[in-house]
This record gives C-alpha cells, sequence and structure tokens, in this order.
C-alpha cells in the first residue's frame, strides 16, 4: 500500500510517499480502509525532531494522526462495526501512520462519521473538533454568556472552538491574522481583531480564553477575570522550560487557572463531534487539499501560517 514516510528528521522536505505492506485487523481490531487525514500541529514537531525523546531515533517512520474512510476488514471479536460502514477517529496517543491507503486501530478509536460530509470534509475534523470539545465543554465548563477569548481563531482547533463557543451561547472574541477576520466572523465570532495589531493589552476581561499559540502565556492569562479559566494547547517550544513552567505553577496557584491536556480521543468524544456535525453546529474549515504525494507541500504550508483551518491528504 502506500503510505507517507521519512527517514530522518527535518523539514517538510523528508517526507515521501513509500510503500508498506498491507496490514491486516487483528481479532479486536478494524482495518480502515483510508480516504483522507489532515495535518496537525503535532506532527510538525514530531517531524522536525522536537519531540526525539519520545519518538525515537528508529527509521523510517510513517506519519498521519487523523482517520477518515471506511472499514475493510473486522476482527473476529468485533461487533459494532461492519465492512463498509463510515468512521472517522484518529490513531492511539504517540501513534502515527494514518497518512495510508490501510490503518489497523482498535474500535475505540473510532466512530461512525457524520452524516451530511464526504470523508475528504470528515478528515479535517477529528483531531482539532475533539481538542475544541475538550478545552470548552470538559475543561473550561464553558457557560452560555460568558466571554471567550480564542487565539489562533483562524487555525484548525481555533475554527472550531470559534463554532463551539458560539453554539455554546458564548460572547466569542476572536484573535486571527488580518486576512481571516471575515471567515472567524462568518463562523460565529462577536468579536475579531487582528493580532499583530491588537495585543492583550488591549483586551479583556474574559471568562475563558482558549490558547492554541503558545507563546505569552502570562500576558493572556492575565486577561482572565477572577475566577477564570484558561487553557492552552500549545507551548513555545523556543522557550520550553519557562512556557511549561508557567502553565504548571498556574494550573494549581491562584484563582486565573491555566488547563492543559494531552489529547487521546476515544469512541464516545468522536460520537460527540458527529452529533455536533450534524446538528449544524460544528462544520469542517479546510484551506488546501493535498494529494498523498504532496504532504511535504502541506506541510510547508502549515508550517508557513495565516491558513484557513487544516490543510487535508486525500489518499483515494
Amino acid at each position: 500500500m502506500r503510505a507517507a514516510r521519512y527517514d530522518r528528521y527535518g523539514p517538510p522536505e523528508v517526507l515521501y510517499e513509500g510503500t508498506l505492506p498491507k496490514p491486516v485487523a487483528g481479532p479486536g481490531e478494524v482495518l480502515v480502509r483510508v480516504h483522507a487525514t489532515s495535518v496537525n500541529g503535532g506532527e510538525l514537531s514530531g517531524r522536525a525532531g522536537k519531540l526525539k525523546l519520545v519518538t525515537g531515533r528508529r527509521f523510517p517512520k510513517s506519519i498521519g494522526i487523523d482517520i477518515a474512510g471506511e472499514i475493510a476488514e473486522v476482527g473476529s471479536s468485533v461487533r459494532h462495526l461492519a465492512v463498509g460502514d463510515r468512521v472517522w477517529g484518529a490513531m492511539p496517543r504517540l501513534t502515527f501512520g494514518a497518512a495510508a491507503e490501510y490503518v489497523a486501530v482498535r474500535p475505540r478509536q473510532l466512530s461512525c462519521a457524520p452524516e451530511g460530509i464526504d470523508l475528504v470534509q470528515a478528515a479535517a475534523l477529528p483531531g482539532v473538533g475533539t481538542t475544541a470539545i475538550t478545552a470548552l465543554r470538559d475543561k473550561i465548563g464553558l457557560m452560555s454568556g460568558e466571554r471567550l477569548l480564542v487565539r489562533g481563531a483562524a487555525g484548525g482547533v481555533g475554527s472550531v472552538a470559534v463554532q463551539l463557543g458560539h453554539a455554546l451561547g458564548a460572547h466569542v472574541t476572536a484573535l486571527a491574522g488580518a486576512k481571516t477576520l471575515d471567515l472567524v466572523r462568518e463562523l460565529g465570532a462577536d468579536e475579531a481583531h487582528d493580532y499583530r495589531t491588537t495585543g492583550p493589552a488591549a483586551l479583556g476581561p474574559f471568562d475563558a480564553v482558549l490558547d492554541t499559540v503558545g507563546t505569552e502565556l502570562g500576558a493572556y492569562r492575565e486577561l482572565l477575570a477572577p475566577g477564570g479559566r484558561m487553557v492552552a494547547i500549545a507551548f513555545d517550544t523556543d522557550r520550553p522550560l519557562p512556557s511549561l513552567g508557567s502553565m504548571l505553577l498556574s494550573a494549581v496557584h491562584g484563582s486565573r487557572r491555566v488547563r492543559f491536556f494531552t489529547g487521546n480521543p476515544l469512541h464516545q468524544l468522536f460520537a460527540d463531534l458527529a452529533e455536533y456535525v450534524e446538528n449544524g453546529a460544528i462544520r469542517p474549515v479546510i484551506d488546501t487539499v493535498h494529494p498523498l504525494s504532496d504532504i511535504g507541500r502541506a506541510h510547508r504550508a502549515m508550517e508557513a501560517g495565516g491558513g484557513r483551518g487544516k490543510h487535508v491528504i486525500q489518499v483515494i
């Protein structure tokens, strides 16, 4: 089968389309024929070698987290999925390989894909959608009428968070690039500001902050009203220790807490996301659809920033 691979850490150009043996579903697994996947921020860091203490030095490596496809084979002990079912989901934590024609996973990593969108569109949502739900609904506990700031609002997680914040009844303020302010307003932002000209001193107070950028976390934490909650899903990779130290300290000290989590979404969270899509609260936002052979170009485009939503990799 065709699969995206890389033989060393480095820039996007290390990625190439190679071949691997087609996997077989074990007794408790299903084999998914992958129609599409998408590029996530963690994959950029992994490919560049910023996570090598975790990802190791054994090559070649596979890449890809999001899964959108159809069941091609069902293991002997799997009861609730059948060949031909449309599914979406993600690889297990710290496991990659969805940028391939087939992937074998346990059913808990999947749910039925939402009706009303095709599988290429669906590939834009699993990772970022479940992250936004976990951050706003489960960690922050966002309530109707609260004031929410979304930093990086035109990106993958940010574009979903704006929609979800609006659906939950919050007053949503979005920080994004000037060229994407129209998009975030269309997605449900009540206010939209260019991050280059509007710094934290001109904003606030907020009941909740979702930060997808990771720099200046202290300055954005100061925008929280007493009892406010902040979730940061990124940190400054150029200054990781001060950034992480600030997050850890604020998680246990003071009235304005920064919360964080590591993503490992399972079946129910994907099912919840599908329900949001089917009732019209969340829709995929796609910048560009790339063929598998152009996955390096997709990584390069995402690293350049300024995009609108996700870069999707169409496999079939």
